[in-house]
């Protein structure tokens, strides 16, 4: 099961207990190998809550993780989300075996906007059956949504048994609002979590999506943020405030 967060008041001014509230995500087409050991050695030096990296790498995180107590975390059909439903189940299955320990889904937005709202509960609620005692996130790309496909993504994604939603996939789809946040926390019940992701780079929008109710807050620029929270020199790009990747 997913530890409960620390509270929020001293996640927000203890940078221990705020880069545990942050997952550092490594998304890109091209990971090397040297990359990956870069955002193993970030994940360890800062203590992030956990290394989001792509499937193909998730056996040896977790290996290079081993005894650390930051967790291995992982996609499944990010950004389309438009494999078959038993594909996803079959790729649970998979990163599990690999030793994963989290999974953000990506759903099939398409059935939700055709109003296929019993293929778009089973899509999530095959993941989360294969998953087992794995939390699951739901991606649910809340910026392509109207009002009342929010309300009833965030209902079947609850009835298919998901420990978190997530506002969205990333920077692609639109950078994290607080008033998304407050929303997700306020539909959701209390044992659901809420992860914000999509172009946070600053230590300011971590701290207010917690705020607004997040429990974990997804970025590819984490070390960064870690940077300008100890007041640690930065590369030219995070001066910049540029980071790698929009997630």
């Amino acid at each position: 099961m997913v530890e409960l967060p620390p509270r929020l008041e001293e996640s927000l001014n203890d940078p221990r207990l705020l880069a545990g509230r942050i997952q550092h995500t490594l998304i890109s087409n091209c990971v090397t190998r040297t990359r990956w050991e870069q955002h193993i050695r970030e994940c360890l030096q800062y203590r992030f809550n956990a290394a989001m990296v792509p499937p193909s790498w998730v056996k040896v995180t977790r290996m290079a993780l081993a005894g650390s107590g930051i967790r291995t975390a992982s996609w499944i059909d990010f950004p389309l989300g438009t494999m078959t439903s038993a594909g996803k189940a079959s790729e649970a299955r998979n990163l599990i075996d690999e030793g994963v320990e989290e999974i953000d889904l990506m759903p099939n937005v398409g059935f939700l906007a055709s109003g296929m709202e019993g293929e778009y509960l089973a899509d999530i609620a095959g993941v989360v059956e294969a998953a087992g005692e794995i939390p699951v996130r739901v991606m649910l790309e809340l910026p392509l949504l109207n009002t009342a496909q929010r309300i009833t993504a965030v209902t079947l994604s609850i009835e298919a048994g998901a420990s978190y939603l997530k506002n969205a996939s990333g920077g692609a789809v639109g950078t994290a609002r607080v008033e998304d946040i407050r929303f997700l926390r306020y539909a959701a019940p209390p044992e659901v979590r809420i992860k914000a992701s999509g172009g946070i780079r600053t230590v300011r929008q971590v701290k207010e999506l917690l705020a607004a109710g997040a429990d974990l807050v997804g970025s590819g620029a984490a070390a960064q943020i870690m940077k300008e929270v100890l007041n640690q020199p930065q590369s030219d790009d995070q001066a910049h405030g540029l980071s790698r990747n929009n997630y």
